[in-house]
């Protein structure tokens, strides 16, 4: 047996004599992980080019990790499918076993529906009609689909052998067995060999892209497009095909694949300052992602066709176990009508259906200048010209494209725009540069491929590379200074305008990635308000880092009070921020009568930020608007936990807790840690219960005012799985 540790949250364990190469944890790129390590590879079998790979997946026992979907295995799957050609006829590793997923039944269950999904999209002439489809456009997205599948809709048990694991060992195959040790803890036997497998992100941990991306500072212009992917779910070496779009100085993002937090950050982007995002289709590359947008400390705004939305929202609920309405907590979602120009204060966006496996549109965007309007045109997994000519078929009754739906699709593919980006990654359900050969557009960048561009593809268009931008039209202002005037007011709603711009009259000063803005133990006279990029505090006795984004102030606490800050501000991105004197603060205050009031929501807002709940992507006007909520109580040791009336969460300021079930301790809590999951995600305390084990001091927050900030609830989220594995898998996901 051997056993390689691939990246954080994945493992290798390789068992020869039983014919087993298990890929152990599948977060976010993990492919692509498995190709830097050189456990996938090229190779040739009995004259047929493919891949070595994996032939099983063993899942982690909890949806949501690092905030991020912890099991994607929609990409392993294809590659052990198709790359490593396991279903492909006539194929030498097709031998007729199916390749095995392994784990605990929630999530075993979970990730075959996720499959079926991405694989399909919604499944049926029924699903796209209640998604808003015409019954007659319906019936010819059904006949693409089946032409896509091979004439068969397949459930995903058809295609992989679903081993569940729970408190007895379970047989893999010629003997080799897999025991569950606890929480993403697993052991493999095999004859008298035993190798442990932990999965689990220690403490600080979070999933790692595969690839370094560097550092880049886009100007926020009037309407650009910031080139921030070019790859596909292959590439190893790069982000998936996105855009960025800044209009009027507000960011919106067009698809998110996977790492695209680290993506935002290379961009010197936060998550809160995301406007929205324009969604393509829901396969892996450009959906694993919205999990990072779930996390904002609001609801971001999501635009797609809702046939789109419809088919990437049942993933959503697949991966989370989250029902359907719960999505809208989570997501501003406002559907897009097909085939028209949408205006979205200012600028124009069309979708427009195009034939693929899952319900997929091409995107056009505009808006309106001097000489007319600037255009932009994505085109993200397209399928060339020629495998929709093959499709052709005028007969209702059998699958294919009708000839008016592939005329529909040609015209739609070479509409000239000003910028173009197009997918030619080729095969039956990726694009060809070559049809575009006569297109009027004045620029069109290749993207969506793992492959060097060929000569003939150099002759057609561009490349580009990250952080690239595309001025369509360019800004006359700085759009930074008047997002922070609205950041300004958030803060000081009865404070007046000119009081206001005084401060942001304070210079901007430009902190480089990894610079310190504010030292531990320094007594800082100056406080930064940050306009853009991504800062951290870190407190590392405590094992804290928590991020900062534009809004946030760094060194108010310290400035203010006159002490020495309680930790280390540093940049993590490039970062503009207003520098701000403390004194010049403090008279600030005092002229709007709100010194006091500062003094006193600072500390609160001190501890919050200090915490792992709320410490992250929460700006520090709900952190004021949570500390004027919540109460704080003293409760003797050995006191229950439970809400009065309306759900509450009780958040530990001082002393010690345990949470239990059926009478076991499932966890301990000390400063920082909370309970009350159940009752405001449900409503009601279902499992868990809590009691303090000493003396202590709760901060109790009505659910109400958690309602509206998404990453707090996606934490929850995380924390009650979490919670519930421990009592055992059984109790399933939150």
């Amino acid at each position: 047996m051997r056993k390689i540790s691939v990246a954080n949250g994945i493992a290798w364990v390789e068992i020869p004599e039983a014919d087993l190469r298990i890929l152990c944890g599948c977060p976010p790129d993990s492919v692509k992980h498995l190709m830097r390590k050189g456990l996938i590879a090229p190779e040739e079998k009995s004259g047929v080019v493919c891949e070595t790979g994996p032939n099983a997946i063993l899942l982690a026992d909890v949806s949501l990790a690092g905030q991020r979907f912890a099991n994607l295995a929609e990409f392993p799957v294809l590659q052990m499918l198709y790359r490593q050609g396991m279903m492909l006829p006539g194929h030498p590793n097709n031998t007729g076993r199916k390749p095995l997923l392994i784990g605990v039944q929630e999530e075993v269950r979970a990730q075959a529906e996720y499959i079926f999904r991405g694989n399909y999209g919604l499944a049926s002439v029924e699903e796209l009609i209640d998604a808003g489809v015409r019954p007659e456009d319906a019936q010819e997205m059904m006949r693409v689909k089946r032409r896509f599948a091979f004439e068969r809709i397949r459930k995903t048990e058809d295609l992989l052998d679903l081993r569940i694991v729970a408190d007895e060992p379970v047989e893999l195959r010629h003997g080799a067995v897999v025991c569950r040790r606890g929480v993403n803890r697993y052991e493999f036997r095999y004859g008298d060999e035993r190798v442990a497998v932990d999965i689990n992100l220690a403490p600080g941990q979070e999933y790692q892209a595969p690839y370094q991306l560097g550092f880049h500072r886009p100007r926020r212009e009037y309407f650009a497009v910031i080139h921030s992917g070019e790859g596909d779910g292959w590439d190893a070496n790069q982000p998936c095909m996105a855009s960025i779009l800044t209009f009027q100085g507000r960011i919106y993002l067009i698809d998110a694949g996977p790492n695209l937090l680290d993506s935002l950050a290379a961009l010197g982007i936060g998550v809160s300052e995301v406007e929205g995002i324009f969604h393509t289709h829901a396969h892996d590359d450009h959906f694993a992602g919205l999990a990072v947008l779930m996390r904002s400390d609001h609801r971001i705004q999501y635009y797609a066709a809702p046939y789109v939305r419809r088919s990437a929202m049942e993933k959503v609920c697949a991966l989370t176990g989250m029902p359907r309405e719960d999505v809208g907590r989570y997501l501003d979602i406002r559907d897009l009508r097909c085939g028209e120009y949408n205006d979205i204060e200012g600028l124009e966006v069309m979708p427009v259906y195009s034939p693929h496996p899952v319900e997929t549109t091409v995107l056009f965007f505009r808006a309106l200048w001097e000489d007319g309007y600037k255009t932009y045109a994505h085109l993200a997994d397209l399928s060339s010209l020629d495998a929709l000519q093959s499709m052709q078929s005028d007969d209702p009754t059998t699958s294919g494209l009708s000839s008016a739906w592939l005329h529909r699709a040609r015209q739609t593919y070479l509409t000239p725009a000003d910028v173009k980006k197009i997918d030619v990654g080729g095969g039956m359900i990726h694009g060809r540069a070559e049809d575009f050969r006569a297109d009027r557009s004045r620029r069109i960048v290749l993207s969506h491929t793992a492959l060097p561009l060929t000569d003939s593809q150099k002759e057609v268009g561009d490349s580009a590379a990250f952080g690239v931008t595309d001025t369509l039209i360019p800004a006359g202002q700085d759009y930074t200074k008047s997002a922070a005037f609205g950041h300004m007011r958030q803060y000081f709603p009865d404070a007046p305008a000119h009081e206001l711009r005084m401060l942001l009259n304070c210079p901007v000063e430009s902190f480089s990635p990894g610079t310190i803005a504010i030292h531990a133990g320094e007594a800082n006279r100056s406080i930064f308000f940050v306009l853009s990029g991504i800062m951290e505090l870190i407190q590392t006795e405590r094992g804290i880092n928590n991020k900062l984004t534009a809004g946030a102030m760094a060194g108010e606490i310290s400035g203010l009070l006159g002490t020495e800050s309680r930790g280390t501000f540093r940049a993590v991105s490039y970062v503009n921020a207003l520098r701000i004197s403390a004194s010049l603060y403090a008279e600030f205050l005092r002229r709007n009568g709100a010194l006091e009031e500062t003094r006193r929501d600072m500390r609160l807002r001190a501890f919050l930020q200090e915490t792992w709940l709320f410490g992250d992507f929460v700006s520090c006007p709900v952190k004021n608007r949570i500390g004027r909520a919540m109460r704080e109580i003293r409760v003797p040791g050995g006191q229950f936990l439970r809400s009065a009336g309306e759900p509450e969460l009780f958040l530990l300021r001082e002393g010690a807790a345990e949470i239990m079930a059926s009478g076991k301790t499932v966890e301990r809590l000390g400063p920082g840690g909370f309970f009350g999951t159940e009752a405001v995600l449900f409503g009601e305390h279902r499992l868990l219960a809590a009691r303090t084990t000493e003396e202590s001091t709760l901060l109790v927050i009505p659910a109400a005012q958690l309602d509206g900030i998404p990453s707090v609830r996606w934490k929850l989220r995380e924390t009650l799985e979490r919670r519930r594995r421990l009592v055992g898998p059984e109790f399933g996901s939150a």
